[in-house]
């Protein structure tokens, strides 16, 4: 097996970022070396030319596992941070959880994690090997615990960071469950009645000689185009559409686009402003009580917010940061974040208690959304029973209008 080249960058003295190589069999051990040089990497990757010659063999793959989810990995920090704290060593505790673990994908994971730190890796390079399981801000908290011997009270902070992100996306989704729901059982029906009941209705008028009015013919075509291969081709162009949404959204122009325009829309704009400035404020504020650099904190937050076009406002602010400046005026003339939260943010610096400022702001923000779903909840649910109440009532309407002519022949 040959060593492979890596390529990072590390805060220097100055703080700076420099890049650096280092040659290793492994990322961990590439990351053990530089540690022993007194160096913490950041982004350490394989080098461009042994990712092309490592590519230019074939591999197919078939991953069908479930990757945990926010929730499994609040719970396994928990867990492992009761383990340590009762002074149980990382090994024993990493199996111990193991043989609780009921996911396939993350109990291999728990299982390789193990067995890398009983041969003398450290938890975070250990972490790192299963990026498809642990992300960078899992592994970054991770790592400065064990620097800083704060393990313990690190991964209670993460366990703490992951379950605030896990409620705020229950509560984004609980909101907008129900009316998609009542939504999409009004469309079923409205197709069942128009496919199904509406012709049997036409042939009984039509055999009692009754005119039909224009609402009902018109009824009656949309029945005939829903019951025809017109139909199939309307489905394959929706279908082509989501695809090219989806597609269109992979790349990063086209990301950068939908993101911008998602931010413009009325009411639910507002909502992911608010969403990713909570999240960025209680991830940062986590990152820095943990002990990690501002310049790495504000990658990793970067890398965490939803929104691109938010997540570049971030981008462009840590490089005014690199260079010196102030972190609340960078983020201020980015004109994304709400006036409230630069304030605080700037009290921040100015008092040394950045943390405390932030987990305020998220403290605030997260209360916000609460009510604007709330407020968005009792906006939907006299709108979807309109929606409702129109689609039943337009069946309804066709059916029951050609009876005026029936009656006016019986009278």
């Amino acid at each position: 097996m040959n060593k492979h080249t890596y390529i990072g960058s590390y805060l220097n003295s100055n703080g700076r970022e420099q890049l650096i190589k280092v040659k290793a069999y492994d990322i961990a051990e590439a990351k053990r070396n530089l540690r022993q040089r007194g160096i913490l990497a950041l982004n350490l990757k394989i080098a461009e030319n042994d990712v092309k010659l490592h590519a230019s063999i074939p591999q197919i793959k078939f991953n069908f596992e479930k990757c945990p989810g926010v929730k499994d990995k609040a719970l396994f920090a928990n867990k492992l941070a009761a383990l340590v704290g009762a002074g149980v060593p990382i090994v024993r505790s990493l199996d111990l959880i193991t043989k609780q673990q009921r996911q396939a994908l993350f109990k291999r994971a728990l299982q390789k994690v193990s067995t890398e730190v009983n041969q003398g890796s450290s938890l975070a390079d250990s972490l790192r090997l299963w990026p498809q399981v642990f992300d960078p801000l899992m592994i970054t908290m991770v790592e400065a615990g064990e620097a800083g011997g704060v393990l313990e009270e690190v991964l209670r902070r993460l366990a703490k960071l992951l379950e605030n992100n896990a409620k705020l996306q229950n509560q984004i989704r609980g909101a907008l469950s129900y009316p998609l729901t009542v939504l999409l059982i009004a469309v079923l029906v409205f197709l069942g009645m128009t496919i199904l009941l509406i012709p049997t209705f036409a042939e009984i008028f039509k055999e009692l000689g009754a005119e039909l009015p224009a609402f009902t013919i018109l009824m009656l075509n949309l029945s005939a185009i829903l019951r025809s291969p017109l139909i199939i081709l309307l489905g394959a162009m929706l279908i082509f559409i989501y695809w090219l949404i989806r597609k269109t959204y992979r790349g990063k122009e086209g990301r950068l686009k939908i993101d911008g325009l998602l931010l413009k829309l009325p009411v639910f704009g507002d909502l992911i402003e608010k969403t990713d400035t909570a999240q960025f404020c209680r991830t940062f504020s986590s990152l820095s009580r943990a002990g990690v650099p501002i310049l790495m904190s504000l990658k990793i937050v970067a890398d965490s917010v939803g929104n691109k076009v938010l997540a570049n406002a971030v981008v462009a602010s840590r490089l005014e940061v690199q260079e010196g400046g102030s972190l609340s005026q960078a983020l201020g003339r980015q004109r994304l974040f709400p006036a409230m939260a630069l304030s605080l943010i700037a009290i921040g610096e100015e008092t040394g208690q950045m943390d405390v400022m932030l987990s305020k702001i998220a403290d605030f923000y997260e209360d916000e959304i609460a009510v604007a779903i709330k407020t968005i909840t009792t906006m939907l649910e006299p709108a979807m029973i309109v929606i409702v109440g129109s689609i039943v009532g337009s069946i309804l309407l066709a059916m029951y209008l050609p009876m005026f002519s029936v009656f006016n022949k019986i009278g």
